[in-house]
């Protein structure tokens, strides 16, 4: 936990691609995203821990468990913790793009998959049940949703570079593999752009209407798109 509640990191603004390079005292920690580590100093040790920081016991396996079945992602988390004062510790995204630092406390914010990266020992999330309506149109999202608490920072990336959109008491919609991270006070309805027939016509298919008042990271890059272009590049040998 950091005494400050405020993760000290820096991110390299002379690679096209960053690192970032958290600094951690004696006893800090930060949870970071499993396999992002690039390199860390001798004191600083990473530990598995289940993904649900909420709930204990067995409550607790069940949820790190259902967000690793309904969402695709892993059901463990990184712990990185210091023995020393000068503990450092290196990421790097899965996807080539920008990070960006939130900082938690007055704002709070809920993640697509894929876009965490690290948050201080400090801070708190916790996997918000969606409804089946956002489950079933989300792909991304599944059944859970990171949703944050408490201070502290975290650590977000993209695909590509990263937008920032403000909403006053507005509506917006963005194609849901373009939403990063947005403000936990807004209202959101993931669907369909225009029904089945005409999604499929205009190859806008799942989308997410925003309202109310708040911030919205959209990425510039579509993971979902560039695979389907990188599959026709792709041979499969027959056995």
């Amino acid at each position: 936990m950091l005494a400050d509640n405020r993760m000290k990191y820096t991110i390299d603004s002379n690679m096209q691609f960053p690192l970032v390079e958290i600094a951690l005292e004696l006893g800090e920690s930060a949870y970071i995203q499993q396999g992002s580590m690039v390199y860390h100093t001798p004191s600083v040790s990473l530990n598995t821990k289940l993904n649900a920081r909420s709930g204990s016991g067995l409550g607790k396996l069940v949820g790190a468990l259902g967000r690793s079945v309904v969402s695709g992602e892993s059901m463990f988390i990184t712990q990185a913790i210091s023995s020393s004062d000068k503990g450092k510790l290196a990421l790097a995204p899965s996807m080539p793009g920008q990070v960006i630092a939130l900082e938690l406390g007055a704002h709070q914010y809920r993640l697509n998959d894929g876009a965490f990266l690290a948050l201080d020992g400090s801070a708190q999330y916790k996997m918000e049940r969606q409804s089946v309506g956002r489950a079933l149109f989300g792909g991304q999202g599944g059944f859970f949703v990171m949703t944050t608490e408490g201070e502290g920072t975290l650590l977000a990336n993209s695909f590509g570079s990263i937008k920032k959109i403000e909403l006053v008491n507005d509506e917006l919609t963005i194609d849901n593999a373009h939403v990063v991270a947005w403000s936990r006070d807004l209202d959101y309805n993931i669907h369909l752009e225009n029904g089945f027939l005409q999604s499929i016509g205009t190859g806008e298919g799942i989308v997410n209407t925003f309202r109310g008042t708040g911030t919205i990271y959209v990425q510039s890059l579509n993971l979902q798109q560039f695979a389907g272009v990188l599959q026709k590049f792709i041979t499969v040998r027959e056995s």
